[in-house]
């Protein structure tokens, strides 16, 4: 026990993320028996009337400016926005020749994609009806693949980025970024009608799940062969 609690200190990023995976699973799979069962129906329908005016539900609630910074904010969990940051992202660290942390990001954001595309055809569950939808959307509704691809990627970017931080306080910021971007665009999509909170609670978890999957994965990698690290200054470090 010594020893086990001794190694978890050691490794607190690594243990922190296995916890994260574990829970993430939990909530998905909980989730997802619930949305099965039909037992989230009237949850999620009351939250979508809650954001409409009474009577009205076609009408969003809060001021126009509101409306339009939820429609750009959700933008950033499309695939074509996502898509754009992860390709600049390899083109940096094939650049810093960081090739196992290239290979998280496309691994992460590949497999994201094909994650919630293949659960989406076996749920295939219909989204809300078109009187709440603010803006279009396609495909089958769980779970919200703005909200999983966005976690998948903000978080795999960030925990990346707070590895090789050389302060606190910027791995916080690199965290706590990623965390606040994945939160609007999962609440943008509720916010427009065109996902059930179910749908977008199930996307959170399991995309906060893959994406530390892929970062112990890479972290395990390292341990095991010993890949060189770049320190803060650039250099190799030993």
């Amino acid at each position: 026990m010594p020893r086990l609690l001794s190694a978890a200190r050691s490794e607190l990023g690594a243990v922190a993320a296995l916890l994260i995976v574990a829970g993430g699973l939990l909530a998905f799979l909980h989730v997802s028996d619930e949305v099965a069962e039909g037992d989230t129906r009237a949850f999620d329908l009351a939250v979508l009337k809650a954001l409409r005016l009474p009577g009205d539900p076609n009408s969003l609630i809060g001021p126009k400016w509101l409306h339009v910074a939820a429609t750009d904010i959700t933008a950033l969990g499309s695939v074509t926005v996502l898509g754009l940051i992860v390709v600049l992202a390899l083109a940096l660290m094939l650049c810093l020749k960081r090739w196992s942390e290239a290979l998280v990001v496309l691994v992460g954001a590949g497999g994201g994609v094909a994650i919630s595309q293949g659960l989406k055809q076996l749920f295939g569950r219909e989204r809300p009806d078109l009187v709440y939808r603010a803006v279009e959307a396609a495909n089958p509704s769980f779970p919200s693949g703005h909200a999983m691809l966005s976690a998948v990627v903000f978080l795999t970017l960030g925990a990346l980025a707070a590895r090789f931080a050389p302060l606190k306080r910027i791995k916080a910021l690199a965290l706590g970024a990623a965390v606040v971007l994945s939160v609007l665009v999962g609440a943008s999509r509720i916010y427009l009608g065109v996902h059930w909170t179910s749908d977008v609670l199930a996307g959170w978890s399991l995309g906060a799940a893959w994406a530390m999957a892929c970062w112990v994965a890479a972290w395990a990698w390292e341990r095991r062969f010993g890949a060189p690290a770049i320190s803060p200054r650039g250099t190799n470090a030993p």
